[in-house]
């Protein structure tokens, strides 16, 4: 399933690029501040970007650390860890374009947080250098998210809460926080000024805070795109959770209907309701930030939108946040971009991640396995993606 043809084999795409053809070697960035031996994280992106050097034809050059001497020989098509938050440093890495890497480059660090969600309570309001203020933008925002602000100021918070407490309950969010970790419900202001004592006014000027509206009977939707060389393809899906071994429950995988194409694909394949929403509004979204923000790449991109309603009933869907670097779905992106590849008729396909916290692991046939040992805190995790054509399977 993942032994990549020659790239003539897929028909081309309108629009698409191809990878530079100095490059001729793909290497594992990791960015992420972290050194010494690859964490489960870590080498499941790994096995990843070496699947890609394999669908690009290319050698594998293995792990490449930010902080050490750069590679000898071409540039290198990179695969980062995490989204780059700066252009100079992208552009040391020979990264100018979204044809030379797989993942995400952001010209200031706050893109590259949920605090793009949401735009300022008022235009003049604290904000790091960079922010976009532009009315266009706010109003294309807004139409893409749940209501909310971006903060960064104690007075700010609370103008923002006075705000939405008139609707219902509010979500607190740490912009930089993963996978739930980092947010609060808050239902009075007293609530709020308690947070806002605890986390400091340093560290709100410094990092900025998200407010919300807070909804219950959520569905999230991922809706992404993954664009390697001349392959490129959409989809949306949905998460699962699952128990690790401490009995917490964090990410247990995604399933993805993927669509050959660009997002305009993907919505021409979706039918009228919730689905065609969450895809809408990832559009906006993307579109949005990318015009305001310019100097933003993203060769992969993945949002998140939940779909719920508030304390008083009524229904919203908006974007959580974005995410433009290899991620815990990018085993499925791939691995559909490798069935795509390998049947040129193919549409659609529907694929899959897993990741199983047990000692005993029975894998379904045909699985392609990420990473199979040690969880940190004990026990056996293992990482699969399955692919199949029956997308309604």
């Amino acid at each position: 399933m993942l032994n990549a043809l020659p790239l003539s084999a897929l028909p081309p795409l309108g629009g698409a690029w191809a990878v530079p053809t100095d490059r001729a070697r793909v290497g594992f960035l990791r960015n992420s501040g972290r050194h010494g031996p690859l964490d489960h994280d870590a080498a499941a992106k790994a096995r990843v970007a070496e699947s890609l050097a394999e669908l690009l034809g290319l050698d594998y050059a293995g792990l490449v650390d930010d902080n050490g001497p750069a590679p000898s020989g071409p540039p290198l098509y990179l695969v980062p860890s995490d989204t780059l938050t700066s252009l100079e440093a992208a552009h040391r890495l020979g990264i100018r374009a979204p044809e030379d890497f797989f993942g995400g480059v952001a010209p200031h660090p706050f893109v590259a947080t949920k605090l793009v969600s949401h735009p300022l309570v008022r235009p003049e309001a604290d904000a790091p250098a960079g922010w976009c203020t532009d009315a266009d933008w706010r109003e294309r925002i807004q139409a893409a998210t749940l209501p909310g602000w971006s903060v960064f100021t104690p007075a700010d918070a609370r103008e923002a809460a006075r705000r939405l407490l008139v609707g219902g309950s509010l979500r607190l969010k740490d912009p930089a926080g993963v996978g739930g970790v980092g947010q609060w419900v808050v239902r009075s202001l007293d609530e709020l000024d308690a947070h806002l004592l605890a986390l400091g006014e340093s560290r709100i000027a410094r990092c900025g805070l998200v407010l919300e509206r807070n909804l219950r009977q959520v569905v999230t939707h991922s809706v992404g795109q993954a664009r390697v060389g001349t392959h490129l393809a959409s989809y949306h899906g949905t998460q699962v959770l699952t128990n690790n071994h401490r009995g917490v429950e964090v990410y247990g995988g995604s399933t993805l209907r993927v669509v050959r194409g660009g997002f305009d694909a993907l919505l021409a394949d979706v039918s009228h309701g919730p689905v065609r929403r969450a895809v809408e509004r990832a559009m906006t979204f993307h579109e949005a930030v990318m015009a305001a923000y310019p100097g933003t790449m993203a060769s992969r991109c993945n949002y998140d939108i939940a779909q719920g309603v508030d304390d008083a009933g009524r229904a919203w869907c908006g974007v959580l946040e974005q995410s433009w670097r290899i991620g815990g779905a990018s085993g499925a992106e791939i691995a559909a971009l490798h069935a795509l590849h390998a049947d040129p008729s193919a549409r659609r396909v529907r694929a899959s991640t897993c990741e199983t916290y047990a000692d005993d692991v029975t894998l379904p046939l045909g699985a392609w396995v990420l990473y199979d040992g040690p969880d940190p805190h004990g026990g056996r995790l293992v990482k699969h993606v399955m692919v199949s054509k029956d997308v309604d399977a």
